[in-house]
């Protein structure tokens, strides 16, 4: 299974859109600050949103697709499966 998902910071003011095959780990990963980057300097440690994929072409694709979304757009996609912007994280 493949993973395309975005995080958020606390107040959630920056979106960060990734990719995986192992959604728990790299979201471990991230609320851990164990890869020094974009999500580390911007505290990026909640999962809003995923998507799953069985092809990783497909999940390459549409993780392309969504950073080249508006934010606007993303945040509708958040609202739509996840309304109070709850962490997701272990819970799917």
């Amino acid at each position: 299974m493949f993973y395309v998902y975005m995080l958020t910071n606390k107040n959630h003011s920056v979106l960060y859109t990734g990719f995986t095959d192992n959604l728990d780990r790299r979201v471990f990963e991230h609320k851990n600050q164990l890869v020094s980057g974009f999500t580390s300097k911007y505290n990026c440690n909640k999962l809003v949103y995923f998507e799953e994929f069985i092809e990783k072409d497909e999940a390459l694709h549409r993780e392309r697709q969504l950073k080249r979304y508006k934010r606007s757009w993303k945040e509708n996609l958040i609202n739509e499966k996840n309304p109070e912007w709850e962490d997701l994280y272990g819970n799917y």
